[in-house]
């Protein structure tokens, strides 16, 4: 049986999803639809699929089991509670929303109507963290107390002028933490579990953008393990991510 699945976003991110989704032999690809008519045609002719400029013709239209949702991250919301009202089943980058507000209301919708719900949090399968994961489930580092993760990247100024969602409060919901750096703080509750306290400072520091780009933070875990943070674009020339962490036996 093959899953039909829109892809519904025509960014960069979208190119990924639409790569992948023809990687797969159970996924047969239906239809491409985002507002930039060149870019979603490219990919639209790449799949051999047809291509939409309108997110209602794309529903109408477009037969499908599953939506991979690629757009501004303050448009996912009501694009998915869109797919799951049809019966669609919601993939959706990350962040779900920008607001726990819209994040609550895709949830909710997508339980109403029987549809599963999922966020693209592609880290978790990469091998080092698994194999993190596989230590910290063994106990073979001990009990878990401290980790360091960091997110110390740079990115120039066309990357935030050039776009018209970018480091917006509306589009994007955040700078460094929400855009960059929430694959690696996801990585951290998955390894560690959930949050108890935060503290910690955002800044725009070098960015004309209306959100930060940097940002720490102390988190403390409801098991007593304790983690600092960092996630940051103003971090020149940028360095790799990376999570150390430190158990009882080491």
């Amino acid at each position: 049986m093959k899953y039909r699945i829109g892809i519904l976003g025509g960014g960069n991110i979208s190119e990924s999803h639409l790569r992948a989704a023809m990687e797969i032999g159970d996924i047969q690809v239906s239809g491409v639809c985002g507002p930039n008519r060149e870019k979603v045609g490219k990919l639209a002719e790449a799949a051999g699929v047809p291509a939409f400029s309108d997110e209602r013709s794309f529903f109408d239209a477009c037969p499908m089991d599953l939506v991979a949702i690629g757009s501004p991250s303050g448009l996912h919301a009501s694009q998915g509670v869109e797919a799951a009202s049809r019966g669609i089943h919601v993939l959706v980058e990350k962040p779900i929303d920008v607001t726990t507000r819209k994040a609550d209301q895709l949830i909710e919708a997508c339980g109403a109507a029987g549809v599963k719900l999922g966020v693209f949090f592609q880290d978790r399968t990469s091998s080092g963290a698994r194999d993190l994961k596989a230590l910290v489930e063994s106990e073979a580092l001990g009990r878990p107390l401290l980790a360091t993760a960091h997110v110390k990247w740079y990115r120039d100024p066309e990357y935030y002028s050039g776009s018209r969602w970018r480091g917006t409060w509306s589009l994007d919901g955040g700078g460094a933490i929400m855009n960059q750096g929430i694959h690696t703080l996801d990585l951290l509750i998955w390894l560690l579990g959930k949050p108890r306290k935060v503290f910690g400072f955002t800044r725009t520091m070098l960015h004309d953008i209306e959100t930060e780009d940097t940002a720490v933070a102390v988190i403390e875990f409801e098991s007593g393990t304790l983690a600092t943070y960092e996630a940051a674009t103003s971090a020149y020339p940028g360095q790799p991510r990376r999570i150390y962490l430190t158990g009882s036996r080491g």
